[in-house]
Parts: structure tokens; sequence; C-alpha cells
């Protein structure tokens, strides 16, 4: 049994919550003047850092944990799964990191298996007949994160978002951005907006 994170303080959440309001009216009344108006993703990467990556960061910091940067073993993979799905190396590092620690054997409490954590449903439906298999894995994991990315016209937080608890979800919160689905996390399952944090600070680690 995980022990429970400690959960961000009210005023931080309604502060944030408000700041990202306040940036999504800006950025809807098009106001060229204002810089919220065209955040670029590290501006929206910030933004979650400080409502969920903080909260993580004091978490290992009081559990013991620690996450330290190594090379991968599947180099040549990764890279083939990047340029043939048009996916970011860094991204693709950063999912297998966050999903699996880079261990192709291991499975979830949810029955997700692989270095990219397909569901057997999933992994059927895109082909995978053994997801404990590196090459299998990452191609048919890159690729149902590329599927994710298209339907999300290339906003990655979504796409991550449908990456871990599913499409239905996020469709059922009605946003079309990032910076829209940010403002409605609390209405994702802790454990994905937790994900998103975490993918975004693995990253860091892979970034060319």
């Amino acid at each position: 049994m995980e022990n429970a994170k400690p959960e961000v303080t009210g005023s931080s959440s309604a502060e944030f919550a408000a700041l990202l309001q306040e940036l999504a009216l800006q950025n809807a009344s098009g106001n060229p003047g204002s810089s919220a108006a065209s955040l670029d993703s590290s501006a929206l990467s910030g933004l979650l850092w400080q409502q969920l990556g903080g909260m993580d960061e004091a978490y290992n910091t009081i559990s013991g944990e620690i996450t330290e940067t190594r090379p991968t073993d599947y180099e040549e993979l990764i890279q083939s799964a990047s340029a043939k799905y048009g996916v970011p190396v860094d991204l693709i590092k950063a999912v297998i990191d966050t999903e699996s620690s880079f261990n192709p054997n291991v499975v979830s409490s949810a029955g997700a298996k692989g270095l990219m954590q397909l569901m057997d449903g999933t992994a059927n439906g895109l082909g995978v007949s053994d997801p404990f298999d590196p090459a299998q894995s990452i191609d048919g994991g890159v690729r149902y994160l590329s599927y994710q990315l298209k339907r999300y016209n290339g906003q990655e937080n979504m796409a991550l978002a449908a990456y871990n608890a599913g499409p239905g979800r996020v469709n059922k919160l009605g946003v079309s951005t990032d910076l829209e689905l940010l403002a409605n996390l609390s209405q994702l399952p802790k454990e994905t907006q937790a994900y998103i944090s975490k993918i975004e600070r693995a990253r860091a680690k892979y970034a060319v």
C-alpha cells in the first residue's frame, strides 16, 4: 500500500486556478500585448510544476525516494519509433522512464505491461503480441501516443492525460488546449494529475 502524498494547500490551489483562469481569459481575448496570451510549453510546464511538481518533490524528500538520470538501453528502438511516428525522442524517453523506469518486465497493479505499460486491450489493438518485448512495446506505445497527439492537435499534456487515463476522461472535460486542461486538472484522477508533472520533470533529463 502506497503512502499518501501531501496535498496541495487550498490557498495554493485557489491561487493557481485563479491564475489559469486569468490567463485563459487573456488568451481568448487575443490581446497581443499580453505575454500570457501566447504561453509556450515551457511556461505551461512551469505552471504545472508549481501545482504538482513541488508536491512530488516534497514527497520524494520526505520518503527518501531518489530519482537519478541514467542512459537508456533502447536508443536505436526509440530513435526509430520517433522518426516513424513523429514523436520527440525526449518525450518518448520521459514516458518510458515514468511508466516503467526502463524495466521491460514490469507489470502494474492494473495489469499494464512492459516498457510503455500497455494494457492488454490496447496492446492487441496495436498489434503488440508480446508487451514484454522492448521493440514491440516501444513501437506500439509510441504509435498510441502519436494517435493521442494527433487527436488533440499536438497538445502534449492532453495527449499524456489520454495516454494515462484514456481519451474518454479527457474528452469529458470539454477542453481543447493544454492551458484549459491545466485549469481543469482537478477533475482528472490524482494519478493522472501527478503523471503529467512526472513526465515533464523526467523529460528535462533527456532534453538534447
